[in-house]
């Protein structure tokens, strides 16, 4: 007689598929060490903690590659950067992948954009080809510095009449360079539109993408059931996120579309300004590479933004902390360039302390150290676990790394923190030291971090280059014309926390200094 299966067979059929494909795997190699699962929970970051921090202490229990396995979902940890080189670099084919976002990326729409999207794909390898062709090599780079230097005069000018209002002085202008260089567009000034249109799609991609903040994203890796959540009509109990996804993919859409049609016209014009759009529209590409060009051309602002507000934030704090390093810059700066004019990228060579100042600011914090926060209560932090480790890599196929499994499906992050405070690498790694990378008869440079604090193989960031310079500009032109110091409220000096909020962006928590114009000629500079 045919008996229906109930839901109880159901799941028992499942739990024995699961429990025979694990008896295969063990028997073959093992999952790199680390916490395992309902009693490895306890070692995740708590609500303090800084995760990057915490994954690192797990090298010195069980190695430089660690994992986790909840829910069954694998996690493996990459804490140095030998190890990383050697999966994500030299395997980088079997992990360029990303994990299913619902939320962001499904519902939002934004699986699309060159954070998320797969790398298997053609627009994947088209975009990524145009931005080496176009910025991949210093070369091609160096016509955008003069854009860079204009508009961090513009920065020194507003740090001269609001200097309290430095950190969002530092976002305007990072934005501003972002969207310049993408779109040819000037921005007009604080409440500019096109800018504010931006930072809004920005934040409601930010939030999207926060761990554990919508149900339909509650646990992303698992595809039964809630990869359905996101069919629930709106007008369900507990489905209020399918109406903020809608808002959100409609501000998404203006802003792909909006200064990319400004473009456009400009170039129907003939009055358009040389661009990463500018440039590829001239050369008449087909339909479907006009749509590869506005998403990569949208997912530009985000990191270009993000990234170097966070390294120039660090660098605020340090000079605040360390007056010491700033007067030797500042020293080295009127000896090479003097007072009669603003420092650009063009000095670089001459300016090796400044140049090793700006290593040590990516070096000291990374802007990406790690993954989103576990900034939750501890009894789910096995499931935001699996939700929060921000932006990883993902196995495409089974691949054994020095014995170990990493089993297809794997989440792989590397802990880039761990790696630029590694005390075999760095001396002292704790201290903020721009001399480390400083070579004389008694002292060989330690490694140039740049070379692995923007990630790894085929999701290496890439503008690191625009980053990089813009950095440094920025370091160079605040040296030549500002002095910072620790602020002082009713006679008393206020000492910075130093201290880095968490995210896949992490920068410094909110902090207040003295920003004060080195001199009269300094301000005739800016001026």
């Amino acid at each position: 007689m045919l008996h229906y299966l109930t839901l109880l067979d159901i799941a028992f059929l499942f739990l024995g598929v699961f429990c025979v494909k694990r008896l295969l795997r063990s028997r073959g190699a093992p999952l790199p060490p680390g916490p395992r699962p309902w009693f490895g929970f306890l070692a995740f970051p708590s609500r303090t903690d800084k995760e990057w921090v915490t994954y690192g202490k797990w090298t010195e229990k069980w190695g430089d590659i660690t994992s986790v396995t909840a829910f069954g979902q694998t996690v493996v940890v990459v804490n140095s950067l030998k190890t990383a080189m050697q999966i994500l670099d030299k395997k980088s084919s079997n992990y360029s992948d990303r994990p299913v976002f619902q939320m962001c990326g499904e519902l939002v729409g934004w699986t699309l954009g060159l954070v998320l999207i797969s790398a298997r794909t053609p627009q994947f390898r088209w975009t990524r080809k145009n931005f080496h062709q176009l910025i991949g090599s210093q070369a091609n780079v160096k016509k955008f510095h003069p854009l860079e230097v204009e508009e961090y005069r513009k920065f020194l000018q507003r740090l001269l009449e609001s200097p309290e209002q430095f950190r969002s002085h530092i976002h305007l202008t990072s934005g501003a360079i972002g969207l310049r260089f993408t779109y040819g567009y000037t921005v007009q000034g604080e409440n500019d539109p096109i800018i504010n249109l931006v930072n809004k799609v920005m934040e409601e991609f930010s939030e999207s993408i926060t761990p554990g903040a919508f149900l339909v994203d509650l646990l992303p890796m698992c595809k039964y059931p809630m990869q359905y959540l996101k069919y629930v009509p709106s007008w369900m109990p507990g489905a209020g996120f399918q109406i903020k996804a809608k808002l959100w993919s409609k501000h998404r859409s203006e802003m792909l579309d909006k200064p990319f049609k400004l473009v456009e016209e400009q170039l129907a014009l003939g009055s358009a300004e040389s661009s990463f759009v500018s440039i590829l529209l001239r050369q008449n590409i087909s339909k479907d590479e006009v749509t590869y060009l506005k998403w990569a051309a949208g997912s530009i602002y985000g990191g270009a933004t993000d990234t170097t507000a966070s390294a120039v934030s660090t660098f605020f704090l340090q000079m605040t902390l360390h007056p010491e390093i700033q007067a030797k810059a500042q020293a080295e700066l009127d000896a090479v360039v003097g007072n009669c004019r603003l420092p650009g990228y063009d000095d670089r060579e001459c300016l090796p302390y400044i140049d090793a100042l700006v290593k040590e600011v990516f070096r000291f914090h990374p802007i990406a150290p790690m993954g989103k926060s576990l900034d939750s209560p501890v009894f789910i932090h096995i499931v935001l676990f699996l939700s929060s480790v921000g932006l990883p890599h993902r196995a495409a196929e089974d691949d054994i790394h020095n014995g170990y499994l990493i089993p297809k499906g794997s989440l792989v992050l590397a802990n880039i923190w761990n790696m630029a405070h590694d005390p075999e690498v760095y001396a002292d790694p704790l201290a903020f030291n721009p001399s480390r990378f400083i070579a004389s008869d008694e002292h060989t440079p330690e490694p140039d971090p740049r070379d692995f604090i923007f990630g790894f193989g085929r999701r290496v960031c890439p503008g690191k280059l625009i980053a990089d310079a813009s950095v440094f500009i920025a370091c160079a032109m605040t040296l030549a014309t500002f002095t910072i110091s620790k602020a002082v409220k009713n006679g008393k000096t206020i000492q910075p926390v130093e201290d880095y909020q968490s995210g896949t962006i992490s920068s410094p928590a909110p902090f207040v200094c003295s920003i004060k114009p080195r001199s009269a000629e300094a301000v005739a500079l800016i001026l």
